[in-house]
């Protein structure tokens, strides 16, 4: 079954960090790019970073720049966000996507999303 799944959400006071894994089981990564992407209550699903099949090009949205950073281990069949310096508004679900095109058809497989939330 293949399958992604996101670790390491949790409760952090402002200014806290944390690592979030997004591991896939039942097909590797190695083609695919990722992207992270979160959702706060009551608010649409926004795109945080996204990292290339290669890990040399990686992106960020605005309000994580200099503060996130997304990296990916293929030996280990995984990929990380650190996030730093944690604000109230990075408070949502953050889920991970892996997405390929092969000539034209697309893949695009979700894992089950990661609770983080930023209070003191």
């Amino acid at each position: 079954q293949l399958q992604l799944v996101e670790s390491g959400g949790g409760l952090v006071q402002p200014g806290g960090s944390l690592t979030l894994s997004c591991a896939a089981s039942g097909f590797t990564l190695d083609d695919y790019g990722i992207g992270w992407f979160r959702q706060a209550p009551g608010k649409e699903r926004e795109g945080v970073s996204c990292i290339s099949s290669s890990g040399g090009s990686a992106n960020y949205a605005d309000s994580v720049k200099g503060r996130f950073t997304i990296s990916r281990d293929n030996a280990e069949n995984t990929v990380y966000l650190r996030m730093n310096s944690l604000k109230p508004e990075d408070t949502a679900v953050y889920y991970c996507n892996a997405f390929v095109v092969v000539t034209t058809i697309s893949y695009s497989y979700w894992g089950q999303g990661t609770q983080v939330t930023v209070s003191s």
